[in-house]
């Protein structure tokens, strides 16, 4: 995750385009901003808290988005049943995305991420909007428009916290 040039390409949203498109390419701008805002860092820049008695991380952020992504596309969408624990918490640590970071390894937490973005494309491509998951959240029926509009909310919220954590760390800031 080091290294001295951006890799990531972040491709700015079309401004007219049909609806399944701009929420694909709303979500997928999030996704690429949180990855510009970890690039260029080390493991313990990636694990440094925002500060106390915040257990926020640009690190913990990769974690949590990778739970929420798994969540909504494989679990809500495909249907899929998958350990009651997620990947990074237990019900002894339900935090544990964020406040487990001091030994993981950003590396291997990133590429988790990244499969989970993957799938998530994947699991999409080609379904109506109106689409229902075959999984349910909270008892109700969730359609494949209300999941993007969610994860785009969910990543924009968490970019926002990406931001100052970025500027805490290094200086930078911008988009």
């Amino acid at each position: 995750m080091t290294n001295t040039r951006p890799a990531t390409v972040r491709t700015s949203p079309p401004f007219a385009a049909d609806e399944a498109t701009m929420l694909g390419a709303w979500l997928d701008f999030h996704r690429a901003t949180l990855a510009l805002k970890c690039e260029g860092l080390g493991a313990e820049q990636l694990r440094e808290r925002a500060c106390p008695p915040s257990s926020l991380s640009l690190l913990g952020l990769v974690r949590h988005m990778a739970e929420v992504e798994r969540h909504w596309f494989r679990e809500v969408l495909a249907g899929q049943e998958l350990d009651p624990s997620g990947r990074y918490w237990t019900e002894e640590f339900p935090d544990g995305d964020f406040d487990l970071v001091d030994g993981a390894d950003p590396v291997a937490d990133t590429a988790a991420w990244q499969a989970e973005v993957a799938f998530a494309r994947s699991a999409v491509e080609g379904l109506p909007l109106d689409t229902v998951g075959a999984g349910r959240w909270r008892d109700n029926e969730v359609t494949l428009r209300w999941i993007l509009v969610h994860m785009i909310e969910e990543y924009a919220r968490h970019n926002g916290h990406a931001d100052l954590l970025r500027e805490r760390i290094d200086g930078s800031t911008g988009e």
